[in-house]
Protein backbone atom coordinates (compact mmCIF):
# COMPACT_ATOMS: atom_id res chain seq x y z
CA UNK A 1 0.00 0.00 0.00
CA UNK A 2 1.12 3.84 -0.36
CA UNK A 3 2.63 5.61 2.55
CA UNK A 4 4.08 9.16 3.40
CA UNK A 5 6.62 8.14 6.39
CA UNK A 6 9.51 9.91 7.99
CA UNK A 7 12.62 8.31 7.21
CA UNK A 8 15.34 9.94 8.64
CA UNK A 9 16.02 11.84 11.67
CA UNK A 10 17.14 14.96 11.40
CA UNK A 11 21.22 15.93 11.49
CA UNK A 12 20.61 19.86 11.53
CA UNK A 13 17.83 21.94 10.79
CA UNK A 14 14.30 20.51 9.51
CA UNK A 15 13.87 17.22 7.99
CA UNK A 16 10.50 18.31 6.40
CA UNK A 17 12.86 16.81 3.14
CA UNK A 18 12.34 13.24 5.04
CA UNK A 19 8.94 12.62 4.44
CA UNK A 20 8.95 10.17 1.93
CA UNK A 21 6.58 8.40 -0.35
CA UNK A 22 7.03 4.40 0.27
CA UNK A 23 4.98 1.28 -0.09
CA UNK A 24 4.00 -0.63 2.81
CA UNK A 25 2.36 -4.30 3.83
CA UNK A 26 -1.00 -3.77 3.85
CA UNK A 27 -2.35 -4.47 7.74
CA UNK A 28 -4.69 -7.02 9.31
CA UNK A 29 -7.60 -6.31 12.20
CA UNK A 30 -7.17 -8.66 15.35
CA UNK A 31 -9.31 -8.06 18.20
CA UNK A 32 -10.89 -4.49 18.22
CA UNK A 33 -9.12 -3.20 15.47
CA UNK A 34 -10.56 -1.84 12.47
CA UNK A 35 -9.28 -2.18 9.06
CA UNK A 36 -9.76 1.53 7.24
CA UNK A 37 -9.36 2.47 3.57
CA UNK A 38 -8.19 6.11 4.00
CA UNK A 39 -9.98 8.43 2.13
CA UNK A 40 -8.59 12.19 3.53
CA UNK A 41 -6.46 13.57 6.32
CA UNK A 42 -5.77 16.31 8.39
CA UNK A 43 -2.31 17.65 9.72
CA UNK A 44 -1.99 18.74 13.04
CA UNK A 45 0.99 19.96 15.47
CA UNK A 46 1.37 16.90 16.61
CA UNK A 47 2.49 15.15 13.29
CA UNK A 48 5.38 18.33 12.85
CA UNK A 49 6.46 17.72 16.50
CA UNK A 50 6.35 13.79 15.99
CA UNK A 51 8.80 14.56 12.59
CA UNK A 52 11.21 17.25 13.75
CA UNK A 53 12.11 14.60 16.93
CA UNK A 54 12.27 11.61 14.77
CA UNK A 55 15.16 9.59 15.40
CA UNK A 56 15.13 5.85 14.58
CA UNK A 57 16.07 3.86 11.63
CA UNK A 58 12.69 2.16 10.86
CA UNK A 59 10.31 4.55 8.92
CA UNK A 60 7.20 6.22 10.83
CA UNK A 61 3.81 7.11 9.01
CA UNK A 62 2.85 10.27 10.67
CA UNK A 63 -0.96 11.80 10.31
CA UNK A 64 -3.58 11.29 13.10
CA UNK A 65 -6.91 12.49 11.63
CA UNK A 66 -8.81 10.97 9.31
CA UNK A 67 -11.89 9.69 7.44
CA UNK A 68 -12.46 6.56 5.54
CA UNK A 69 -13.93 3.28 5.10
CA UNK A 70 -14.05 0.38 7.38
CA UNK A 71 -12.68 -2.47 5.08
CA UNK A 72 -12.42 -5.15 7.62
CA UNK A 73 -13.13 -5.59 11.45
CA UNK A 74 -11.10 -7.95 13.86
CA UNK A 75 -12.82 -10.75 16.11
CA UNK A 76 -13.73 -8.65 19.18
CA UNK A 77 -15.07 -6.05 16.81
CA UNK A 78 -18.75 -5.11 18.08
CA UNK A 79 -19.97 -1.52 17.18
CA UNK A 80 -18.73 -1.63 13.60
CA UNK A 81 -18.97 -3.45 10.24
CA UNK A 82 -17.77 -3.34 6.66
CA UNK A 83 -18.86 -0.53 4.45
CA UNK A 84 -18.97 2.01 7.57
CA UNK A 85 -17.71 5.49 6.97
CA UNK A 86 -16.17 6.34 10.23
CA UNK A 87 -13.41 9.36 11.51
CA UNK A 88 -11.27 9.12 13.86
CA UNK A 89 -7.67 10.62 15.55
CA UNK A 90 -5.84 7.04 15.86
CA UNK A 91 -3.38 6.19 18.84
CA UNK A 92 0.00 7.84 19.14
CA UNK A 93 1.78 4.58 19.55
CA UNK A 94 0.74 3.06 16.02
CA UNK A 95 1.06 3.69 12.80
CA UNK A 96 -0.75 7.03 11.53
CA UNK A 97 -3.16 7.94 9.22
CA UNK A 98 -1.08 9.28 6.04
CA UNK A 99 -1.38 5.81 4.25
CA UNK A 100 -4.02 4.00 2.21
CA UNK A 101 -4.92 1.48 4.69
CA UNK A 102 -4.34 2.04 8.83
CA UNK A 103 -5.79 0.21 11.81
CA UNK A 104 -7.68 1.86 14.35
CA UNK A 105 -8.90 0.55 17.47
CA UNK A 106 -12.99 0.47 17.21
CA UNK A 107 -13.45 2.17 20.89
CA UNK A 108 -11.84 5.79 19.53
CA UNK A 109 -13.43 6.16 16.11
CA UNK A 110 -17.55 7.16 15.34
CA UNK A 111 -19.28 6.79 12.65
CA UNK A 112 -18.52 10.16 10.27
CA UNK A 113 -21.35 13.06 10.19
CA UNK A 114 -23.57 12.46 6.97
CA UNK A 115 -23.81 16.34 5.83
CA UNK A 116 -20.12 16.95 5.41
CA UNK A 117 -17.62 15.31 2.87
CA UNK A 118 -14.70 13.48 3.49
CA UNK A 119 -12.40 16.59 3.35
CA UNK A 120 -14.87 18.32 5.49
CA UNK A 121 -15.09 16.10 8.09
CA UNK A 122 -11.62 15.14 8.27
CA UNK A 123 -10.39 18.34 9.47
CA UNK A 124 -12.18 17.29 12.68
CA UNK A 125 -11.66 14.49 15.30
CA UNK A 126 -8.72 15.17 16.79
CA UNK A 127 -9.43 18.68 17.48
CA UNK A 128 -13.08 18.17 18.14
CA UNK A 129 -11.80 15.61 20.97
CA UNK A 130 -9.52 17.80 22.38
CA UNK A 131 -11.45 20.70 22.57
CA UNK A 132 -13.95 18.73 24.05
CA UNK A 133 -12.02 16.96 26.70
CA UNK A 134 -10.45 20.30 27.79
CA UNK A 135 -14.02 22.14 27.89
CA UNK A 136 -16.02 19.29 29.99
CA UNK A 137 -14.07 16.99 31.19
CA UNK A 138 -10.50 19.08 32.31
CA UNK A 139 -11.93 22.71 33.11
CA UNK A 140 -15.31 21.29 34.25
CA UNK A 141 -17.56 23.53 32.15
CA UNK A 142 -21.49 22.21 32.19
CA UNK A 143 -23.17 22.15 29.30
CA UNK A 144 -25.80 24.79 28.97
CA UNK A 145 -24.39 25.68 32.31
CA UNK A 146 -21.52 28.42 33.25
CA UNK A 147 -23.57 31.77 32.84
CA UNK A 148 -21.30 34.27 33.72
CA UNK A 149 -18.39 32.45 33.82
CA UNK A 150 -15.83 33.92 31.24
CA UNK A 151 -13.45 31.59 29.19
CA UNK A 152 -10.63 33.20 27.24
CA UNK A 153 -9.08 30.78 24.58
CA UNK A 154 -5.33 31.74 23.81
CA UNK A 155 -4.91 31.12 19.64
CA UNK A 156 -8.33 30.88 18.98
CA UNK A 157 -8.10 30.56 15.34
CA UNK A 158 -5.79 27.16 15.33
CA UNK A 159 -7.58 23.93 15.31
CA UNK A 160 -8.52 23.42 17.71
CA UNK A 161 -9.30 26.87 19.18
CA UNK A 162 -11.68 26.80 15.77
CA UNK A 163 -13.54 23.95 17.23
CA UNK A 164 -13.63 24.78 20.61
CA UNK A 165 -14.92 28.63 20.15
CA UNK A 166 -17.88 26.65 18.82
CA UNK A 167 -18.58 24.63 21.68
CA UNK A 168 -18.61 26.91 24.14
CA UNK A 169 -20.56 29.39 22.54
CA UNK A 170 -23.29 26.90 21.47
CA UNK A 171 -22.93 24.49 24.19
CA UNK A 172 -22.39 26.50 27.21
CA UNK A 173 -23.57 29.73 28.96
CA UNK A 174 -19.99 31.24 29.11
CA UNK A 175 -18.64 34.30 27.36
CA UNK A 176 -16.27 33.42 24.87
CA UNK A 177 -13.19 35.73 24.20
CA UNK A 178 -10.66 34.32 21.63
CA UNK A 179 -7.15 35.80 20.42
CA UNK A 180 -5.93 36.03 16.97
CA UNK A 181 -3.11 38.72 15.95
CA UNK A 182 -3.99 39.24 12.16
CA UNK A 183 -7.35 40.60 10.50
CA UNK A 184 -7.91 37.01 8.85
CA UNK A 185 -7.46 35.57 11.75
CA UNK A 186 -9.70 37.55 14.09
CA UNK A 187 -12.47 37.43 11.07
CA UNK A 188 -12.56 33.95 11.60
CA UNK A 189 -12.95 34.01 14.96
CA UNK A 190 -15.52 35.70 15.30
CA UNK A 191 -17.35 33.89 12.54
CA UNK A 192 -16.65 30.78 14.79
CA UNK A 193 -18.90 32.42 17.32
CA UNK A 194 -16.52 34.37 19.98
CA UNK A 195 -18.39 36.94 21.56
CA UNK A 196 -15.03 38.88 21.70
CA UNK A 197 -11.90 38.49 20.06
CA UNK A 198 -8.61 40.26 21.53
CA UNK A 199 -5.15 40.33 19.95
CA UNK A 200 -2.72 38.33 21.32
CA UNK A 201 0.37 40.04 20.39
CA UNK A 202 -0.55 42.75 23.05
CA UNK A 203 -0.59 42.79 26.60
CA UNK A 204 -3.44 40.31 27.07
CA UNK A 205 -4.56 42.13 30.55
CA UNK A 206 -4.33 45.19 28.30
CA UNK A 207 -6.95 43.80 25.61
CA UNK A 208 -9.15 42.33 28.16
CA UNK A 209 -9.67 46.00 29.81
CA UNK A 210 -10.27 47.37 26.29
CA UNK A 211 -13.35 45.19 25.89
CA UNK A 212 -14.45 45.91 29.76
CA UNK A 213 -13.64 42.61 31.12
CA UNK A 214 -11.27 42.95 34.50
CA UNK A 215 -11.25 38.93 35.30
CA UNK A 216 -11.81 35.71 33.52
CA UNK A 217 -12.63 31.99 34.90
CA UNK A 218 -11.35 30.05 32.64
CA UNK A 219 -8.29 30.05 30.25
CA UNK A 220 -7.50 27.48 27.43
CA UNK A 221 -4.05 28.52 26.73
CA UNK A 222 -3.77 26.72 23.29
CA UNK A 223 -0.13 28.10 21.98
CA UNK A 224 2.67 30.13 23.59
CA UNK A 225 1.47 29.61 26.79
CA UNK A 226 5.50 30.19 28.00
CA UNK A 227 5.07 34.22 26.40
CA UNK A 228 1.47 34.45 28.41
CA UNK A 229 1.85 32.77 31.33
CA UNK A 230 2.07 35.78 34.27
CA UNK A 231 -0.70 37.46 31.93
CA UNK A 232 -2.75 34.54 32.26
CA UNK A 233 -2.36 34.35 36.42
CA UNK A 234 -3.09 38.59 36.30
CA UNK A 235 -6.31 37.77 33.84
CA UNK A 236 -7.55 34.63 35.93
CA UNK A 237 -10.34 35.24 39.00
CA UNK A 238 -9.54 33.64 42.21
CA UNK A 239 -10.10 30.17 42.14
CA UNK A 240 -10.05 30.08 38.31
CA UNK A 241 -8.98 27.27 36.16
CA UNK A 242 -6.45 27.16 33.88
CA UNK A 243 -5.91 24.22 31.07
CA UNK A 244 -3.07 24.10 28.30
CA UNK A 245 -2.32 21.84 25.48
CA UNK A 246 1.05 23.07 24.47
CA UNK A 247 4.82 22.36 25.51
CA UNK A 248 6.26 25.14 27.56
CA UNK A 249 9.74 24.52 28.52
CA UNK A 250 9.67 24.46 32.21
CA UNK A 251 6.38 25.73 33.86
CA UNK A 252 6.34 27.27 37.80
CA UNK A 253 2.44 25.91 39.71
CA UNK A 254 3.66 28.14 42.40
CA UNK A 255 2.13 31.86 40.98
CA UNK A 256 -0.93 29.77 40.62
CA UNK A 257 -1.07 29.34 44.91
CA UNK A 258 -1.97 32.52 45.83
CA UNK A 259 -5.14 32.88 43.71
CA UNK A 260 -5.99 29.18 44.31
CA UNK A 261 -5.52 28.47 40.67
CA UNK A 262 -5.91 24.85 39.18
CA UNK A 263 -3.79 23.63 36.67
CA UNK A 264 -5.40 21.08 34.05
CA UNK A 265 -3.48 19.57 31.24
CA UNK A 266 -5.43 18.27 27.88
CA UNK A 267 -3.71 15.12 25.89
CA UNK A 268 -6.03 13.56 23.56
CA UNK A 269 -4.07 10.67 23.13
CA UNK A 270 -3.97 9.43 27.09
CA UNK A 271 -6.87 7.35 26.57
CA UNK A 272 -5.68 4.96 23.52
CA UNK A 273 -1.75 5.70 25.05
CA UNK A 274 -2.90 3.81 28.18
CA UNK A 275 -6.33 1.87 26.90
CA UNK A 276 -8.22 3.77 29.94
CA UNK A 277 -11.24 2.03 31.15
CA UNK A 278 -13.36 4.91 29.70
CA UNK A 279 -11.04 5.06 26.47
CA UNK A 280 -15.10 4.30 24.23
CA UNK A 281 -15.36 7.87 25.62
CA UNK A 282 -13.63 9.18 22.61
CA UNK A 283 -16.19 6.80 20.37
CA UNK A 284 -19.26 8.22 22.27
CA UNK A 285 -17.75 12.31 22.58
CA UNK A 286 -17.13 11.91 18.19
CA UNK A 287 -20.62 9.88 17.96
CA UNK A 288 -22.75 12.98 19.35
CA UNK A 289 -20.11 15.73 17.76
CA UNK A 290 -21.48 14.30 13.87
CA UNK A 291 -24.74 14.70 15.51
CA UNK A 292 -24.01 18.06 16.67
CA UNK A 293 -22.45 18.86 13.00
CA UNK A 294 -25.84 16.90 10.73
CA UNK A 295 -28.15 18.95 13.27
CA UNK A 296 -26.43 22.30 12.11
CA UNK A 297 -24.96 23.58 15.27
CA UNK A 298 -21.56 22.92 14.87
CA UNK A 299 -19.43 23.20 11.14
CA UNK A 300 -16.42 22.33 9.78
CA UNK A 301 -13.11 23.74 10.70
CA UNK A 302 -11.34 23.04 7.54
CA UNK A 303 -9.23 26.36 6.27
CA UNK A 304 -7.29 25.02 3.24
CA UNK A 305 -7.33 22.10 0.93
CA UNK A 306 -3.67 20.74 -0.23
CA UNK A 307 -4.69 18.31 -2.98
CA UNK A 308 -4.03 14.77 -2.82
CA UNK A 309 -2.47 12.66 -0.09
CA UNK A 310 1.25 12.65 -0.85
CA UNK A 311 4.83 13.45 0.61
CA UNK A 312 5.03 16.80 -1.68
CA UNK A 313 1.44 18.05 -0.08
CA UNK A 314 2.67 17.26 3.34
CA UNK A 315 5.61 19.02 3.05
CA UNK A 316 4.27 22.28 2.47
CA UNK A 317 1.01 21.63 5.08
CA UNK A 318 4.04 20.96 7.34
CA UNK A 319 5.75 24.20 6.91
CA UNK A 320 2.47 26.01 6.72
CA UNK A 321 1.47 24.72 10.26
CA UNK A 322 5.32 25.63 11.46
CA UNK A 323 4.67 29.08 10.13
CA UNK A 324 1.79 29.35 12.71
CA UNK A 325 0.52 31.38 10.15
CA UNK A 326 -2.69 28.84 9.21
CA UNK A 327 -5.80 29.40 9.78
CA UNK A 328 -8.32 26.58 10.50
CA UNK A 329 -6.94 23.30 9.43
CA UNK A 330 -4.90 21.76 6.37
CA UNK A 331 -6.94 19.00 4.76
CA UNK A 332 -5.31 16.48 2.17
CA UNK A 333 -7.26 13.95 0.23
CA UNK A 334 -7.13 10.83 -1.78
CA UNK A 335 -4.07 8.91 -2.92
CA UNK A 336 -2.06 9.46 -6.08
CA UNK A 337 -3.02 6.82 -8.65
Amino acid sequence: MKAIAITHAARHGSNLDFLTDIDLPQPEAHDHDLLIEVKAVSVNPVDTKVRAGFNADTPRVLGWDAVGVVKAVGEAVTLFQPGDEVWYAGALTRPGSNSEYQLVDERIAALKPKTLDNASAAALPLTAITAWELLFDRLGVQEKGNEGDVLLIVGAAGGVGSILTQLARKLTRLTVIGTASRPASQQWVKERGAHYVIDHSKPLTEELARIGIKQVSHVASLTNTEDHYQQLINALQPQGKLALIDDPQSLDALPLKVKSISLHWEFMFTRSMFTTADIIAQHQLLTRVATLIDEGVLKTTLGEHFGAINAANLRKAHALLESQRAVGKIVLEGFDN
